[in-house]
């Protein structure tokens, strides 16, 4: 099948689907929140006066466009050419601000009072706190007990934010527990609240709307990138949970003759529990109200999943996603934990960029990428930066000053 272009206009269809994947799987209570969202949305992203309000917000708050940095070091190290795209320095310190100004600017339209979210690393929650900081909204996160206290920097950073920090304490205590106990309390009250979601998954039209976002990145990047080197990337790489920094990049790319690969957390093996690599060892299921590829037990619930990065510790991936790979648009890279703290000492030593543990898992796979394909141009998607993984990786592996 032969995508149609351009390809941002034409997916997804009207009802959320990328090809089979995507939807709206929710339960009678939300079709009407949802399509209030999704109406409002429509609407809005036409308006030249919320459009013009995100760009002064875009420039004047969160200081884009951010810069691409060329990693001459690592780049002789591997005798290859690494481009990073610094979304790290984008206010807050990664590339979530990008929708969560945009959709707390959204809620603001919508005369809502409150956010809501999950959060898994904690940088979603903290660009969430960020603009209902801006805009004057109460705001709610979601997060599981283990993430709480492997990322307690952002969960400070939260509450000094304003933020109520919700604990998820059933099953694993990690990110798929964070959104279920969220979409529990968004029932409550969808009057007065707006569920901010923080990647391009869920019921539609968040995966669009994430995604058209988080665009800004690519549309930049490539801007950038041909102004840099008078070319195109011959690939372009991002980490991938849910995927919207992945999406984000992948945007302004999909339509051009450039690689895009999709890289996913190996954690610590391929056996179920051991990795959230949902596009290698999935198979298509329903979760949190969307249809893509999920990582599964022998009931079809969705299984336990395992990375180092707690923001792409998540049993499924975006429905875009799930769409590129099954029509060959996208590969796969993985990187297993023990390589991204890898990359995240090399960056930091080489560079001097602190990279998240997110990021350095895209930053691994294009080392490795690097080495065989010495004579291309690669840009990353270094998607926050590593200010809240610190203390984690310390503790858990030493320095070393060797």
């Amino acid at each position: 099948m032969q995508l149609k272009k351009p390809y941002l206009k034409n997916y997804p269809d009207e009802k959320g689907y990328f090809g089979k994947f995507g939807g709206s799987y929710i339960p009678p209570q939300l079709i009407e929140p949802f399509l209030e969202i999704n109406e409002a949305y429509t609407k809005l992203s036409k308006d030249f006066t919320f459009i013009n309000e995100l760009k002064y917000i875009r420039k004047h708050f969160q200081g884009r466009p951010t810069p691409i940095s060329f990693a001459k070091n690592l780049s002789k190290m591997v005798g290859g050419n690494i481009y990073l795209k610094r979304e790290d320095l984008n206010h807050m310190g990664a590339h979530k601000l990008n929708h969560c100004m945009a959709e707390a600017l959204l809620a603001k339209h919508l005369g809502k009072k409150k956010l809501i979210a999950e959060t898994g690393a904690g940088q979603h929650g903290v660009a969430l706190a960020t603009a209902a900081a801006y805009f004057g909204l109460e705001c709610e996160i979601h997060m599981g007990e283990v993430d709480i206290k492997k990322e307690y920097p952002n969960v400070t950073r939260m509450k000094i934010l304003g933020a109520k920090i919700i604990p998820a304490t059933k099953g694993l205590k990690t990110l798929k527990e964070a959104v279920d106990s969220a979409f529990e309390s968004y029932l409550n009250d969808t009057k007065n609240s707006m569920f901010a979601i923080g990647s391009v998954v869920g019921p539609h039209p968040f995966p669009k709307m994430v995604r058209d976002f988080q665009s800004i990145i690519g549309f930049e990047a490539k801007e950038q990138f041909l102004e840099m080197t008078g070319r195109l990337p011959d690939m372009v790489t991002a980490c991938v949970g849910g995927g919207s920094n992945a999406m984000g990049i992948f945007s302004a790319f999909i339509d051009d003759d450039v690689k895009l690969y999709a890289v996913e957390p190996a954690g610590c093996g391929d056996k179920i529990g051991e990795n959230s690599a949902s596009l290698t060892y999935g198979k298509e299921g329903i979760m949190h109200g969307f249809n893509s590829i999920m990582l599964s037990d022998e009931k079809g619930d969705p299984a336990p999943v395992h990375s180092i990065a707690s923001g792409i510790d998540y049993p499924s991936v975006g429905p875009e996603h799930a769409f590129l790979f099954s029509q060959k648009r996208t590969n796969i890279g993985l990187c297993s934990d023990d390589e991204a703290v890898d990359a995240f000492y090399k960056l930091s030593r080489m560079e001097g960029i602190i990279p998240a543990l997110e990021s350095s898992h895209a930053v691994a796979f294009a080392l490795k990428y690097a080495k065989e394909h010495k004579d291309e141009a690669i840009l990353v998607n270094l998607s926050g930066r590593g200010d809240k993984d610190i203390d984690f990786v310390i503790e858990n592996y030493p320095l070393s000053n060797s």
